[in-house]
């Protein structure tokens, strides 16, 4: 018998300072059985960085077609596809080819950096791909943040996050390891 998914329910204030947007989202996460809290923090995370208002969470793990976070157009076009973990290369290729801007949030230590050092050289010619990696003391304590029943706010100034609940503020100092060129 197939376990369901767990259904987190998080209310999720943004304060985005970088890009001027300030917002409340009421949210409702799917864990997969085989998803970790570390794991589905990273998606809140990654979607508190891109919060929008078309912004919306995909199927979920085991689909190929279909990434953790994205934003579609009015006509249906990809704006943003974003990844969580350690995505295979020819899928983010392919995430490449299919939209605009592609996000890859890694986690998870020596093993994200591993990852990197093996896909770099296959991503560096996408040129609408950022690749960010999150330190693996910040995942681990923003996954004891994890309730069924959340409510959280973000603050995001000068590339900084803070993820906060009524007890604990988490600190988040990404490190980006590839963008886009430059355009000029």
């Amino acid at each position: 018998m197939a376990q369901n998914a767990t259904i987190f329910k998080v209310t999720l204030e943004v304060a985005d300072i970088d890009r001027a947007y300030y917002h409340d989202h009421a949210l409702t996460i799917a864990r997969h059985p085989s998803e970790t809290d570390e794991r589905m923090m990273v998606r809140l995370l990654a979607f508190a960085r891109h919060a929008h208002e078309a912004l919306g969470f995909g199927r979920g793990l085991g689909t190929d077609d279909e990434p953790d976070l994205w934003r579609k157009d009015l006509t249906g076009a990809i704006d943003l596809w974003i990844d969580v973990g350690q995505p295979d290369e020819k899928r983010i290729r392919r995430a490449c080819g299919r939209a605009e801007a592609v996000f890859v949030y890694s986690y998870g230590g020596r093993g994200a950096d591993l990852w990197w050092e093996q896909a770099e050289a296959s991503l560096d010619r996408a040129d609408n791909l950022t690749v960010v990696n999150l330190p693996f003391a910040a995942t681990r304590a923003l996954a004891k943040l994890a309730q069924r029943n959340m409510r959280l706010t973000c603050t995001i100034q000068d590339g900084q996050i803070w993820v906060a609940d009524s007890e604990q503020s988490v600190a988040i100092e990404p490190a980006v390891l590839k963008r886009p060129p430059a355009s000029g």
